[in-house]
Protein backbone atom coordinates (compact mmCIF):
# COMPACT_ATOMS: atom_id res chain seq x y z
CA UNK A 1 0.00 0.00 0.00
CA UNK A 2 2.88 2.42 0.45
CA UNK A 3 3.89 1.83 -2.96
CA UNK A 4 0.58 2.99 -4.43
CA UNK A 5 0.30 5.77 -1.72
CA UNK A 6 3.56 7.42 -2.96
CA UNK A 7 2.36 7.31 -7.20
CA UNK A 8 -1.04 8.53 -5.57
CA UNK A 9 0.22 11.36 -3.56
CA UNK A 10 2.37 12.63 -6.52
CA UNK A 11 -0.67 12.56 -8.98
CA UNK A 12 -3.25 13.74 -6.94
CA UNK A 13 -0.94 16.24 -4.98
CA UNK A 14 2.14 17.18 -7.33
CA UNK A 15 2.65 20.67 -5.82
CA UNK A 16 3.47 19.12 -2.27
CA UNK A 17 5.83 15.98 -3.27
CA UNK A 18 9.26 17.10 -4.39
CA UNK A 19 10.39 13.13 -5.60
CA UNK A 20 8.36 10.04 -6.37
CA UNK A 21 10.27 6.62 -5.08
CA UNK A 22 7.44 3.62 -6.13
CA UNK A 23 8.88 0.04 -4.43
CA UNK A 24 7.27 -3.19 -5.95
CA UNK A 25 3.98 -1.78 -6.28
CA UNK A 26 1.25 -0.84 -9.22
CA UNK A 27 -0.77 1.90 -10.88
CA UNK A 28 -3.49 -0.39 -10.42
CA UNK A 29 -4.45 -3.52 -8.69
CA UNK A 30 -4.80 -6.64 -10.90
CA UNK A 31 -6.69 -10.15 -10.93
CA UNK A 32 -4.03 -12.46 -9.18
CA UNK A 33 -3.33 -10.12 -6.48
CA UNK A 34 -6.55 -9.93 -6.41
CA UNK A 35 -7.32 -13.34 -5.74
CA UNK A 36 -4.75 -13.61 -3.49
CA UNK A 37 -6.08 -11.34 -0.85
CA UNK A 38 -9.49 -12.36 -1.46
CA UNK A 39 -8.79 -16.04 -0.05
CA UNK A 40 -6.97 -14.14 2.99
CA UNK A 41 -10.17 -12.65 3.44
CA UNK A 42 -12.57 -15.51 3.12
CA UNK A 43 -10.12 -17.49 5.33
CA UNK A 44 -10.69 -15.16 8.29
CA UNK A 45 -14.22 -14.42 7.78
CA UNK A 46 -14.70 -18.42 8.25
CA UNK A 47 -13.47 -18.59 11.62
CA UNK A 48 -16.56 -19.19 13.73
CA UNK A 49 -15.21 -16.30 16.18
CA UNK A 50 -15.31 -13.89 13.39
CA UNK A 51 -18.69 -12.70 13.87
CA UNK A 52 -19.07 -10.74 11.27
CA UNK A 53 -16.53 -8.57 12.70
CA UNK A 54 -17.88 -7.96 15.85
CA UNK A 55 -15.59 -9.68 18.24
CA UNK A 56 -14.22 -7.25 20.35
CA UNK A 57 -16.53 -8.72 23.58
CA UNK A 58 -16.10 -12.22 22.77
CA UNK A 59 -13.01 -14.05 21.13
CA UNK A 60 -10.62 -13.30 18.78
CA UNK A 61 -10.93 -14.73 15.50
CA UNK A 62 -7.16 -16.35 15.53
CA UNK A 63 -7.40 -19.25 13.93
CA UNK A 64 -8.48 -17.05 10.78
CA UNK A 65 -6.61 -14.40 11.07
CA UNK A 66 -3.11 -17.05 11.37
CA UNK A 67 -4.19 -18.90 8.13
CA UNK A 68 -5.04 -15.87 6.54
CA UNK A 69 -1.56 -14.31 7.18
CA UNK A 70 -0.21 -17.69 6.06
CA UNK A 71 -1.41 -17.43 3.02
CA UNK A 72 -0.17 -14.25 2.69
CA UNK A 73 3.07 -14.35 4.29
CA UNK A 74 3.45 -17.13 1.22
CA UNK A 75 2.78 -14.75 -1.41
CA UNK A 76 5.14 -12.16 0.05
CA UNK A 77 8.64 -14.54 -0.35
CA UNK A 78 10.15 -16.58 -2.72
CA UNK A 79 10.75 -20.34 -3.46
CA UNK A 80 13.95 -19.95 -4.37
CA UNK A 81 14.69 -17.97 -1.04
CA UNK A 82 12.61 -20.78 0.84
CA UNK A 83 14.78 -24.06 -1.34
CA UNK A 84 18.20 -22.01 0.08
CA UNK A 85 17.06 -21.45 3.76
CA UNK A 86 14.23 -25.08 4.67
CA UNK A 87 14.83 -27.08 1.27
CA UNK A 88 12.71 -30.57 2.01
CA UNK A 89 14.08 -30.54 5.87
CA UNK A 90 12.25 -31.34 8.50
CA UNK A 91 12.09 -30.63 12.21
CA UNK A 92 11.87 -34.03 13.75
CA UNK A 93 13.48 -36.44 10.60
CA UNK A 94 13.13 -39.32 12.86
CA UNK A 95 9.06 -39.41 13.58
CA UNK A 96 6.38 -39.97 11.43
CA UNK A 97 5.10 -37.43 9.03
CA UNK A 98 2.26 -35.43 10.56
CA UNK A 99 0.01 -33.08 9.58
CA UNK A 100 0.83 -30.61 12.26
CA UNK A 101 3.73 -28.09 11.80
CA UNK A 102 6.48 -30.38 9.93
CA UNK A 103 8.47 -29.78 7.45
CA UNK A 104 10.94 -26.35 8.52
CA UNK A 105 8.98 -24.35 6.01
CA UNK A 106 5.64 -25.13 8.14
CA UNK A 107 6.71 -24.17 11.00
CA UNK A 108 8.22 -21.15 9.72
CA UNK A 109 5.06 -20.18 8.57
CA UNK A 110 3.08 -21.38 11.79
CA UNK A 111 5.72 -19.40 13.69
CA UNK A 112 4.85 -15.98 11.98
CA UNK A 113 1.36 -16.54 11.24
CA UNK A 114 1.00 -16.85 15.29
CA UNK A 115 3.26 -13.45 15.72
CA UNK A 116 1.02 -11.84 13.32
CA UNK A 117 -2.42 -12.40 15.07
CA UNK A 118 -1.05 -11.15 18.64
CA UNK A 119 -0.03 -7.75 16.93
CA UNK A 120 -2.84 -6.76 14.20
CA UNK A 121 -6.59 -6.39 14.15
CA UNK A 122 -8.62 -8.47 12.02
CA UNK A 123 -11.33 -6.24 11.05
CA UNK A 124 -8.17 -3.48 10.07
CA UNK A 125 -6.45 -6.46 7.88
CA UNK A 126 -10.29 -6.85 5.92
CA UNK A 127 -10.31 -2.92 4.98
CA UNK A 128 -6.72 -2.33 4.06
CA UNK A 129 -6.81 -5.52 1.93
CA UNK A 130 -9.65 -4.22 0.37
CA UNK A 131 -8.52 -0.70 -0.50
CA UNK A 132 -5.20 -1.96 -2.10
CA UNK A 133 -8.05 -4.55 -4.09
CA UNK A 134 -9.57 -1.16 -4.99
CA UNK A 135 -6.53 0.67 -5.80
CA UNK A 136 -6.56 1.93 -9.57
CA UNK A 137 -5.02 5.70 -10.42
CA UNK A 138 -6.40 5.73 -13.52
CA UNK A 139 -8.49 9.20 -14.79
CA UNK A 140 -12.06 7.89 -14.75
CA UNK A 141 -11.27 6.49 -11.25
CA UNK A 142 -9.87 9.46 -9.00
CA UNK A 143 -12.77 11.61 -10.93
CA UNK A 144 -15.73 8.98 -9.60
CA UNK A 145 -14.28 8.52 -6.39
CA UNK A 146 -13.93 12.34 -5.87
CA UNK A 147 -17.36 12.69 -7.14
CA UNK A 148 -18.88 10.10 -4.95
CA UNK A 149 -16.84 11.69 -1.97
CA UNK A 150 -18.56 15.18 -2.52
CA UNK A 151 -21.88 13.19 -2.84
CA UNK A 152 -21.35 11.54 0.51
CA UNK A 153 -20.54 14.76 2.31
CA UNK A 154 -23.70 16.28 0.63
CA UNK A 155 -25.65 13.30 1.96
CA UNK A 156 -24.13 13.55 5.37
CA UNK A 157 -24.98 17.62 5.01
CA UNK A 158 -28.46 17.12 4.93
CA UNK A 159 -28.76 14.58 7.19
CA UNK A 160 -27.69 16.59 9.90
CA UNK A 161 -29.78 19.54 9.06
CA UNK A 162 -32.90 17.81 7.85
CA UNK A 163 -32.94 14.82 9.26
CA UNK A 164 -33.22 13.01 6.59
CA UNK A 165 -31.82 11.65 3.43
CA UNK A 166 -31.63 11.17 -0.32
CA UNK A 167 -31.67 8.10 -2.14
CA UNK A 168 -28.25 7.97 -3.86
CA UNK A 169 -28.08 8.54 -8.01
CA UNK A 170 -26.78 5.38 -9.79
CA UNK A 171 -23.79 6.32 -11.29
CA UNK A 172 -24.08 5.37 -15.10
CA UNK A 173 -19.79 5.49 -15.24
CA UNK A 174 -19.86 2.38 -13.29
CA UNK A 175 -21.96 0.56 -15.81
CA UNK A 176 -19.56 0.89 -19.08
CA UNK A 177 -18.74 -1.42 -21.18
CA UNK A 178 -15.76 -3.46 -21.17
CA UNK A 179 -12.19 -1.02 -21.75
CA UNK A 180 -9.73 -2.28 -24.45
CA UNK A 181 -5.80 -2.67 -23.52
CA UNK A 182 -5.28 1.16 -25.38
CA UNK A 183 -7.97 2.91 -23.69
CA UNK A 184 -7.11 1.42 -19.83
CA UNK A 185 -3.73 2.47 -20.61
CA UNK A 186 -4.74 5.88 -21.57
CA UNK A 187 -6.70 6.26 -19.20
CA UNK A 188 -3.97 5.56 -16.75
CA UNK A 189 -1.35 7.97 -18.48
CA UNK A 190 -4.13 10.54 -18.13
CA UNK A 191 -3.99 9.23 -14.13
CA UNK A 192 -0.79 9.98 -13.72
CA UNK A 193 -0.24 13.17 -15.86
CA UNK A 194 0.34 15.87 -12.72
CA UNK A 195 3.62 13.22 -11.65
CA UNK A 196 6.09 15.03 -13.48
CA UNK A 197 8.70 14.78 -10.30
CA UNK A 198 11.87 12.92 -10.72
CA UNK A 199 10.94 9.80 -10.24
CA UNK A 200 12.65 5.84 -9.25
CA UNK A 201 10.61 2.93 -9.93
CA UNK A 202 12.09 0.11 -8.11
CA UNK A 203 10.86 -3.88 -8.94
CA UNK A 204 12.27 -7.06 -7.83
CA UNK A 205 12.63 -10.25 -10.29
CA UNK A 206 11.16 -12.62 -7.54
CA UNK A 207 8.09 -11.14 -6.69
CA UNK A 208 4.49 -13.04 -7.40
CA UNK A 209 2.72 -10.56 -5.78
CA UNK A 210 3.73 -7.36 -7.10
CA UNK A 211 5.56 -9.00 -10.46
CA UNK A 212 7.74 -6.25 -12.42
CA UNK A 213 5.69 -6.16 -15.15
CA UNK A 214 3.53 -3.84 -13.20
CA UNK A 215 6.17 -1.53 -12.10
CA UNK A 216 7.13 -1.40 -15.95
CA UNK A 217 3.80 0.01 -16.13
CA UNK A 218 4.31 2.26 -14.04
CA UNK A 219 7.27 3.64 -15.26
CA UNK A 220 5.44 3.45 -19.05
CA UNK A 221 2.70 5.35 -18.24
CA UNK A 222 4.75 8.11 -16.32
CA UNK A 223 7.01 8.40 -19.70
CA UNK A 224 3.70 8.97 -21.98
CA UNK A 225 2.25 11.42 -19.54
CA UNK A 226 5.98 13.16 -20.01
CA UNK A 227 7.77 12.45 -16.91
CA UNK A 228 11.03 12.77 -18.85
CA UNK A 229 13.08 12.05 -15.51
CA UNK A 230 11.99 8.51 -14.46
CA UNK A 231 14.48 5.81 -13.96
CA UNK A 232 13.44 2.22 -13.74
CA UNK A 233 15.36 -0.61 -11.87
CA UNK A 234 15.29 -4.07 -11.41
CA UNK A 235 16.47 -6.26 -8.55
CA UNK A 236 17.88 -9.93 -9.29
CA UNK A 237 17.47 -10.77 -5.78
CA UNK A 238 15.93 -14.01 -4.22
CA UNK A 239 13.55 -12.41 -1.34
CA UNK A 240 10.02 -11.79 -3.11
CA UNK A 241 7.97 -8.97 -2.69
CA UNK A 242 10.21 -8.46 1.00
CA UNK A 243 12.81 -7.23 -0.84
CA UNK A 244 12.28 -3.82 0.34
CA UNK A 245 12.42 -5.07 3.47
CA UNK A 246 15.67 -7.43 3.58
CA UNK A 247 17.85 -6.16 0.56
CA UNK A 248 18.87 -3.22 2.44
CA UNK A 249 22.45 -2.57 0.59
CA UNK A 250 21.09 -2.39 -3.28
CA UNK A 251 17.59 -1.49 -2.17
CA UNK A 252 19.39 0.98 -0.03
CA UNK A 253 22.00 1.89 -2.61
CA UNK A 254 19.20 2.92 -5.46
CA UNK A 255 16.96 5.36 -2.99
CA UNK A 256 19.87 6.66 -1.73
CA UNK A 257 21.73 7.45 -5.79
CA UNK A 258 18.09 8.95 -6.37
CA UNK A 259 17.57 11.53 -3.73
CA UNK A 260 21.34 12.61 -4.57
CA UNK A 261 20.83 13.29 -7.72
Amino acid sequence: MGGMQSLCAAALHSDRVARLITISACARSHPYSIALRFAQRQALMADPNFNRGFYYDGVMPHVGMKLARAIATVTYRSGPEWELRFGRRRQRPDQPPALCPDFLIETYLDHQSERFCLQYDANSLLYVSKAMDMFDISHSVTQRLEKQRLEEGSRRQSVCLLASDQPATPDDSAHSSVETGDEIMADLVKGVSRAMQPTLVLGVQSDILFPVRQQKEIADILRRAGNTRVTYYELDAMYGHDTFLIDVTNVGAAIKGHLEQ
